[in-house]
């Protein structure tokens, strides 16, 4: 296929330099700084650089944030060739997804989002890397009346750069489920690293604080994007950890170690029931 990347940041540099190392695709690909675009071409990341036209693509991928992904489409979906399918990379689907699909339809295209769940620290295509998708789960959501052939482009795609499990879900079941397993753990580490002990930690932490604190040093311009785009499901998630945390915490104010530790097996057991289900998950 030949392939448009739109935004060579940490995912959509990623994508160019998965779809160079593990495809035989032609990538092409833009971005607003074009230093990084030719960084990109001495990488062997890309085939070419986007010449201005959109004639040609079999698919065109948007790895931009939310906003400047609709913006984009809205704003250049009338010059894209009508056998085009068009994707993006956003952590936010539901409605989202319905008005990229508003705007494919009125201009005679296809529109199916995926959701790549690898990341790293830190954005920008410096910290793009051709194996960051290896082993990660992968979302694919069309809609009821999506095109088959579609979703099995883009689950076939996502198989040749190393994903895992690829699991295939409305836009709607992904950002509840989104709220649970990405953005309300967003919000708990950004929350985690505000105690006044922060700069004190050093020679006093291990995995664990490395774990909590990983990705406090999220993009906030594109997390509150997201946040917003998804505030009902992520609201009813914080909602549900602040009642549970309320739970520990009058446990300790209280002094009931029975109360703690009947609270800790309840998660402990929940954990392994969880682990448990995963090994029997096919990938």
């Amino acid at each position: 296929m030949k392939i448009l990347v739109v935004g060579l940041g940490l995912i959509g540099g990623s994508l160019c330099k998965a779809l160079k190392k593990y495809t035989y695709h032609t990538v092409a690909g833009c971005d607003i700084n074009h230093d990084i675009e030719n960084a990109a071409l001495r990488d062997v990341a890309l085939d070419e650089v986007f010449d201005g036209s959109y004639e040609g693509y079999d698919l065109i991928i948007i790895s931009l944030f939310p906003e400047g992904t609709e913006r984009f489409f809205a704003e250049n979906a009338s010059k894209i060739s009508k056998n085009t399918l068009i994707t993006d990379v956003c952590g936010i689907k539901g409605e989202f997804s319905q008005r990229m699909k508003a705007i494919a339809s009125a201009n005679g295209l296809r529109y199916t989002g995926i959701h790549p769940m690898a990341g790293k620290e830190f954005g920008g295509y410096y910290n793009s890397t051709a194996d960051l998708f290896v082993k990660a789960n992968f979302i694919i959501a069309p809609f009821e009346d999506s095109e088959q052939s579609d979703v099995d482009m883009l689950s076939g795609l996502a198989k040749e750069i190393g994903a895992g499990k690829i699991v295939v879900t409305s836009p709607e079941n992904h950002d509840k489920m989104i709220a649970y397993t990405s953005q309300l753990a967003h919000i708990v580490s950004s929350a985690y690293v505000k105690s006044p002990e922060l700069g004190l930690e050093c020679g006093f932490s291990g995995g664990s604080f490395q774990d909590m604190t990983r990705i406090a040093t999220m993009n906030e311009k594109m997390w509150t994007d997201l946040f917003m785009q998804n505030r009902e499901h992520l609201q009813y998630e914080l909602d549900t950890l602040i009642e549970n945390l309320t739970k520990y915490s009058d446990a300790l104010k209280k002094g009931d170690s029975e109360k703690m530790r009947a609270l800790i097996a309840e998660g402990r057991e929940l954990k392994e029931e969880n682990l448990r289900h995963r090994v029997g998950q096919p990938n």
